[in-house]
């Protein structure tokens, strides 16, 4: 979870010709499968994609994330530049010390990943959906990895019978072919 604070301002009140201030906020943040199926509900793409996010897009995915209740919905409208830095530091955090090897046949980012497909995967790998889904988003997708590779058949040896016969044939077209291998 992340725990933002967004400053106290000071700002000009075109209309009524005064200063206004701000009181400071402290939001409560997590990036998780419930903030990113918000927000692909309602800009209808999905988040995870090298696509560069509007300005607009990011803010309204620090309101899908937030967890804080009754918040003021002008106080997205006073984040900083520093405060939609930490949000993106703790976006590409891993939040786990878990490595997957990638088999070397499967190409990375050929499927487009949405909400719907990690819920999917959810399905299959029977993750449950409560807790899971409030978890940070990077460590869902390595338990995700973990079960998917814990699930893959193991790859099948050759029974001592075909290993010799393979060696048995080797070594017949060696001779064959006066070959040394």
């Amino acid at each position: 979870m992340l725990q933002l604070v967004i400053p106290q301002q000071e700002l000009w009140n075109e209309y009524t010709q005064e200063f206004v201030y701000t009181k400071p906020q402290v939001l409560q943040l997590e990036h998780s499968l419930v903030s990113i199926s918000k927000w692909e509900a309602k800009w209808h793409k999905s988040f995870i994609s090298s696509t560069v996010k509007s300005h607009e897009e990011e803010i309204d995915y620090v309101r899908c994330m937030t967890i804080t209740q009754n918040v003021d919905p002008n106080v997205y409208n006073y984040l900083t530049r520093d405060n939609l830095n930490a949000v993106n530091k703790y976006i590409e955090a891993p939040m786990s010390a878990t490595y997957v090897f990638e088999d070397g046949n499967q190409q990375k980012g050929t499927e487009k990943i949405t909400s719907e497909l990690i819920y999917y995967w959810m399905i299959a790998f029977g993750i449950p959906f409560d807790p899971c889904q409030k978890w940070h988003l990077n460590r869902l997708l390595m338990l995700i990895k973990v079960c998917s590779v814990k699930n893959r058949s193991p790859k099948k040896r050759m029974s001592h019978d075909k290993l010799q016969n393979r060696a048995r044939l080797n070594a017949e077209r060696k001779r064959r072919y006066n070959s040394k291998g």
